[in-house]
């Protein structure tokens, strides 16, 4: 591997064309640098097109993955993730396009891993309080009791488990093995949690304000809502019958076992 790359923000897209060249500009003002990958999956009202005339305007910063068709939150992640692997970016970052995460709080992530000693970093709406702007109360309800589940059915302590504004180290996605990942939509970010806190990793919760976004049109529906619902006891029940041991130490203990061999 050459030399290192820093940040890089990993941002799905369905049409998002009412927020796409805001959010980059938003992203590429801050005072800390971070690189932008715009995953879009095919959306047909031009976000890919806008993504592409920008890069003109930020070349080596801004990338961009195509795929055909609606695939899901989680698949899109990953791929961005693996394609992260590939350029060398130390801390990884998800985030949505539509504003409802402040892109300022990214420096605040970064700090918390790259500065605090953290290896993975959650903007969380509810470590103090609820913190959420513009969502009508049934909503609020379910995204905070949907939490109370996860924990009690999993018995992680993280008080937003199913947040989408999140700092990875690169050894952490490495570690806990992104084709291991089985589920796509909202069970997603519970998966990616639940490993990452299986492996042993340092996980600390980054106090945010999460306001809805005010344009284009939310993904959220109850089959996904139902997938994380299922999802978190096939997690736990799989947990059962699972060793967790990162997947680089696994990997390099076997390199070290075959040299010793020889």
């Amino acid at each position: 591997m050459g030399i290192f790359k820093e940040n890089l923000v990993v941002i799905p897209t369905y049409n998002e064309i009412e927020n796409i060249e805001a959010i980059i500009r938003k992203v590429f003002s801050l005072s800390h640098p971070f690189d932008v990958l715009v995953v879009d999956d095919g959306s047909p009202d031009g976000t890919a097109l806008k993504v592409k005339e920008l890069q003109q305007e930020y070349p080596g910063q801004l990338h961009l993955l195509e795929r055909k068709g609606k695939q899901g939150l989680g698949t899109a992640y990953i791929h961005g993730f693996q394609w992260a692997f590939g350029e060398g970016y130390r801390y990884l970052f998800e985030m949505d396009a539509d504003f409802s995460h402040n892109p300022d709080d990214l420096v605040r992530l970064y700090t918390a891993c790259a500065k605090d000693g953290n290896d993975v970093a959650i903007g969380s709406r509810y470590i103090k309080g609820v913190n959420v702007v513009n969502w009508p109360m049934g909503r609020v309800l379910m995204s905070y009791f949907a939490g109370v589940y996860v924990r009690f059915i999993t018995g992680m302590e993280i008080m937003d488990p199913t947040a989408g504004f999140i700092c990875y180290k690169r050894e952490v996605l490495q570690g806990i093995g992104l084709n291991d990942i089985r589920f796509v939509g909202y069970a997603f970010q519970i998966e990616m949690k639940f490993n990452t806190w299986k492996y042993g990793y340092k996980i600390t919760e980054v106090p945010i304000i999460f306001t809805d976004r005010t344009k284009g049109v939310s993904k959220m529906s109850t089959k996904i809502f139902k997938e994380a619902v299922l999802g978190v006891l096939y997690l736990k029940i799989r947990s059962f019958f699972k060793t967790y041991i990162p997947k680089i130490e696994a990997e390099g203990a076997l390199k070290a076992s075959v040299t010793e061999m020889v």
